[in-house]
């Protein structure tokens, strides 16, 4: 039987008590990470994710910011517990402590897309997506597609023709690369050093979100056409489970758009719904 410890990243980066805003936010962007575990003297806390900074945007230090209450696990205890844990939490981060409670590791749902695959899960994918799809016309201008994105509070939109077939996808980070933010706006609000180069565009996009304070991005006049990945990588919803988790882990997908033979769009599949097969 399968256990966290098969799947798990041993010795993850971690954020250190008592620490503050700026460090963390420095090692998330240096290690190109959205969530890392919260310890004390290697004892595991909580866990810190990019949406607790913007979240609390006037706290510093990080005893304020992480949360406490994030469910882990064991190391020794089966993959298909972490899977229901995940389900139940709806997260993407289990840390991994040992019987005395130390921070061994972090399990995520892209490392689970392995045991879903091992498994051979033959299922079609089309009777696993559950979840919200919202597609974005071509002709949307990109200023109204950041509103939806803050309101709907998804990260990824299909985006579909006149016809409704499915012609290419948009994400946050998609958005971020076309948005004029000022490295002395970025300094501020994320805390990192003007005089340190650790620091990536890349990794900023990784904790960046948009729809933090439009007021601050200046965003051009151009439609999501102009913006976003054409010709995405889709599926047909008689495709496998196992198959589909094998694409999403192969190319970095937290998402797979679902079509029909005319490449219709019909939904989208995460890696949630996947992982739900386990259970």
């Amino acid at each position: 039987m399968k256990t966290v410890s098969d799947l798990m990243t041993k010795d993850p980066v971690v954020a250190e008590l008592p620490g503050n805003r700026r460090d963390v936010i420095n090692s998330m962007v240096k290690n190109k990470l959205t969530g890392m575990p919260v310890v004390k003297d290697g004892i595991l806390r909580g866990l810190i994710t990019r949406h607790d900074f913007f979240d609390h945007p006037y706290e510093d230090q990080l005893a304020m910011l992480y949360n406490k209450q994030h469910p882990r696990i064991f190391a020794n205890e089966p993959l298909d517990d972490a899977a229901k844990i995940f389900l139940q939490e709806d997260i993407h981060y289990l840390p991994v402590t040992d019987e005395e409670g130390y921070c061994v590791g972090i399990l995520t749902t892209a490392d689970m897309l392995d045991y879903v695959v091992e498994k051979e899960i033959e299922t079609p994918v089309g009777d696993t997506a559950t979840r919200p799809c919202i597609p974005l016309y071509e002709g949307t201008p990109i200023k109204v597609a950041l509103q939806i994105m803050k309101l709907t509070k998804l990260y990824a939109f299909p985006v579909v023709d006149k016809d409704a077939v499915l012609i290419g996808i948009i994400t946050d980070r998609d958005l971020f690369n076309l948005s004029e933010i000022s490295g002395e706006i970025v300094i501020s609000e994320l805390g990192l050093g003007e005089d340190e180069e650790m620091w990536s565009w890349e990794g900023v996009r990784n904790i960046m979100k948009l729809y933090y304070e439009e007021s601050k991005i200046d965003m051009p006049d151009i439609v999501v056409r102009d913006a976003m990945v054409s010709d995405p990588t889709s599926i047909f919803s008689k495709t496998s489970v196992s198959e589909a988790a094998k694409l999403m882990k192969r190319n970095d997908f937290g998402q797979l758009p679902i079509v029909d033979e005319m490449d219709h769009l019909q939904t989208m599949v995460y890696e949630l719904d996947l992982i739900a097969t386990i259970v």
